[in-house]
């Protein structure tokens, strides 16, 4: 059952904020039927929202203060009243079913576990992101809410990892896969053996055994667990090597008719590769273990990138992701 409550959108963070970030707002409201309150300064929204003949449409709530892209995990305590403060404020009283913001991700997931608190018997919460692989999208956690992790939390962002990819992709049993240097169950550092065994010997869970690198887009695994250093590394490594592999192919083809004329009798196919490539078609990262649904936008999101973070945001909340979280965090405790 749909979630009538709003989505409070963090107006103020984003490289592109407080413009596209309002253009996204307004096309989730017009485009997807969802309900959304921007937080931030009201002076610079309604300007904004007047570009788009929507001042009447979406409301504000106050913010005076925003956490800079640049600013880290301190931020959140030297400003107790940014925008992003207040989206999660709202949330934890009930006011709004999520929150989405493309500011800064250290400050996010800091006012997150300061504003809203992990859930009982989460250790920690993570970030969790979901890669373009084929039949469905692959879900990394974590890639990049904590740096350094025991091997019991990576046991857990199993449980995370397989609650999310159940309800936002419907994987009745998700495979879960351990990130490391080898796929011999000795391989890596004493986190990684440790974890191997926690996670073989654990119930509940569908252990797939050790996923190296080049396994991250193949759909080996449903879900696919690592410390925040290590999944943050990889994905910006596979981020890079996407838009590199995509301006090679560009310049290939500007260089040659031949490949132009190939190139537009498969634009289709390119276009479809493109588009399940791109960042902003999967909403962004989902932090999990709150109480309370948060979703991390790109922070170089555009209208698209954030609308797309606001419908991602109303189907968690609505399926009930902190609930289905609880349950299997209880259960794996009481075993």
């Amino acid at each position: 059952m749909p979630d009538s409550r709003p989505i409070a959108v963090d107006a103020m963070g984003g490289d592109h904020a407080p413009h596209e970030i309002v253009a996204g707002a307004v096309h989730a409201v017009r485009e997807r039927g969802l309900p959304v309150v921007l937080v931030g300064s009201p002076r610079v929204l309604y300007e904004s929202l007047a570009e788009h003949d929507a001042a009447q449409e979406i409301p504000i709530v106050r913010a005076e203060e925003a956490l800079a892209m640049d600013e880290g995990a301190l931020a959140s305590l030297r400003r107790p009243r940014s925008s992003i403060a207040v989206a999660c404020h709202l949330l934890r009283r009930g006011d709004v079913s999520a929150v989405v913001s493309a500011g800064s991700t250290a400050g996010i997931v800091a006012t997150g576990k300061l504003r809203l608190k992990a859930q009982q018997g989460v250790l920690r919460p993570a970030l969790a992101v979901a890669l373009p692989t084929l039949p469905h999208p692959t879900v990394l956690l974590d890639a990049g809410a904590n740096a350094e992790v025991k091997p019991e939390v990576l046991v857990q962002f199993g449980h995370l990892g397989t609650a999310y990819a159940e309800l936002a992709f419907g994987i009745a049993e998700p495979r879960v896969g351990l990130l490391t240097i080898g796929s011999e169950a000795e391989k890596g550092n004493k986190l990684a053996r440790r974890a191997h065994e926690l996670l073989g010997a654990a119930p509940g869970l569908s252990f797939a055994g050790n996923v190296e690198g080049y396994d991250l887009l193949t759909g080996r695994a449903d879900v696919i667990v690592t410390d925040g250093f290590t999944g943050n590394v990889a994905l910006k490594t596979m981020e890079g090597a996407v838009r590199y592999a995509f301006a090679e192919l560009k310049r290939a083809v500007a260089e040659s008719r031949v490949a132009r004329i190939g190139a537009f009798m498969q634009r289709s196919r390119l276009r479809e590769l493109s588009e399940r490539l791109d960042a902003e078609e999967y909403g962004g990262a989902v932090l999990l273990g709150l109480n309370g649904t948060v979703v991390i936008a790109h922070g170089a999101s555009r209208a698209r990138g954030v609308s797309a973070a606001c419908g991602l945001a109303a189907d968690l909340s609505a399926g009930g992701l902190v609930t289905r979280i609880g349950d299997r965090i209880t259960a794996h405790r009481s075993r």
